[in-house]
């Protein structure tokens, strides 16, 4: 049995392996968000929130072009949406990073973290879903 086929017929792996992608992939961009903006702020976070947000639309805009229809497989939509961008996307980092500039007293990072995510992040799925449905 090849390895495809194996991932195939069991959706934990492709959310595995996808999630391993997806980390790999928010820990590179973290890095070069970080190393071009600095450390003083979560920049890295609101960056990988924002493109999974706008990659996650793009894939959910692309999957409803006919109404009913999913266009990707339900092993893809796994692989794709649950594995890679549920590995690539960092709520969770985001939540400690706004706890931690509440707890140093930086009340005006923390409401700009969350408030800049939340905006953003809502935008890129307006955003994901405008590019597919005007492509249509």
């Amino acid at each position: 049995m090849s390895f495809i086929t194996l991932l195939l017929r069991h959706p934990y792996l492709l959310v595995g392996v996808g999630g391993a992608l997806g980390s790999v992939a928010r820990a590179g961009m973290t890095d070069l968000v970080t190393r071009w903006m600095g450390n003083q702020f979560p920049f890295g976070t609101v960056v990988v929130n924002v493109t999974g947000a706008i990659l996650m639309g793009l894939l959910a805009g692309y999957g409803e072009t006919e109404p009913g229809r999913l266009i990707f497989s339900p092993g893809a939509r796994t692989f794709l949406m649950i594995g890679v961008l549920g590995g690539y996307t960092t709520f969770s980092s985001f939540s400690l990073q706004t706890f931690l500039l509440m707890e140093q007293g930086n009340w005006i990072g923390a409401f700009l973290n969350v408030f800049l995510s939340v905006l953003l992040c809502v935008g890129g799925i307006w955003l994901g879903f405008s590019v597919i449905r005007a492509c249509q």
